[in-house]
């Protein structure tokens, strides 16, 4: 049978509220109190219920997080498993909980952010993308609720975010493509509302420009969504509308679906990269070389920059730049 707080308080003969004083380490309480209330609860075994000491405390050491749809199908889109894994790694260092919200449109995140707003149950909420015009932020900065962004927010000042150089990492693709003399880049990418996306664009084409390369409509692809068959559909009109030699994938996902229309027309001369160095992509035919965007690492500081927050009680920095990698395979040499 589990132990309540009563039991507690009448086994160490104190009221209910020290007990719950004593968990919450309150300065009110006395040291001998303390270790008074503190043998009984091992004693006995006691497991505070973390609900019940939110209530009490005002603060439920509990983070939101609110997934986009695309985070639904985790095997192919790792990424936000391992954005998961590093949140949960520092918040699990400070004793705080992630509770995950999967959201179908915008129209549910909304109510998911309403929901985290209003229940007093979380202390802070984080969001794994940004996009312009974003309803969800916008909410947020209303209420003066605290949370983060994994993204670059368009509007970044006073806010609390994490990211690559999503500009710089394009940038740099596009110089190396040209070192190994390719002049046709191309670019397919998704969600282009999406603050990532535009800025990998963006990198793109003025990389392209400082070089001296015409970027044209017909070498761009926008996708509406992240996935393989996407991936397929972008490079079928890519193909049919020009002869680029190399390709720069937003997206492991899309990128697979590059490859696989090269494959189906036997194509071999034209070199592929995408981003998130996926788990899957050593196993693609032929091997993708991807930009290792360090997932993890985006996550953990995401729950580090809000959970510093929260703790001081101030902002002590307001973002963290996560450094990006080329993983070279054969798909670019």
């Amino acid at each position: 049978m589990k132990v309540t707080i009563k039991e507690v308080a009448k086994e160490a003969n104190v009221s209910t509220s020290t007990v719950s004083r004593v968990i919450s380490d309150s300065p009110q309480i006395s040291e001998r109190t303390k270790e008074q209330v503190r043998e009984v609860i091992n004693k006995l075994k006691y497991k505070p219920n973390a609900i019940a000491r939110s209530l009490a405390n005002s603060k439920s050491r509990i983070i939101g997080v609110v997934l986009p749809n695309e985070s639904q199908d985790l095997i192919t889109n790792p990424f936000f498993i391992q954005a998961m894994k590093g949140m949960s790694g520092y918040a699990q260092s400070k004793k705080y909980y992630l509770m995950y919200a999967f959201s179908e449109d915008e129209k549910s995140e909304s109510d998911y952010i309403n929901n985290f707003i209003t229940s007093n149950l979380v202390d802070g909420v984080c969001l794994l993308r940004a996009r312009s015009d974003d309803k969800s932020i916008k909410d947020l900065k209303k209420w003066g609720f605290p949370f983060v962004v994994i993204g670059r927010p368009e509007e970044s000042e006073d806010m609390l975010w994490v990211d690559n150089d999503n500009f710089q990492a394009t940038y740099n693709l596009v110089n190396e493509f040209i070192k190994k003399g390719h002049k046709d880049i191309a670019f397919l990418g998704a969600k282009n509302e999406w603050n990532v996306s535009k800025d990998r664009l963006k990198g793109y084409k003025v990389a392209c420009e400082i070089n001296g390369i015409l970027v044209q409509d017909k070498n761009v692809i926008m996708t509406s969504e992240f996935g393989e068959q996407e991936g397929m559909n972008g490079a079928i009109k890519l193909l049919d509308n020009s002869d680029p030699t190399a390709i720069i994938v937003e997206d492991d996902i899309l990128a697979f679906g590059v490859l696989k229309v090269l494959k189906q027309r036997n194509i071999k001369n034209i070199e592929v990269v995408g981003f998130n160095n996926s788990p899957l992509a050593e196993f693609q035919n032929p091997p993708l070389s991807s930009v290792d965007i360090n997932a993890k690492e985006l996550g953990y500081y995401a729950a580090k920059i809000l959970i510093d927050s929260l703790e001081h009680n101030e902002i002590l920095i307001n973002h963290y730049i996560i450094d990006s990698k080329l993983i070279k395979r054969e798909s670019f040499k």
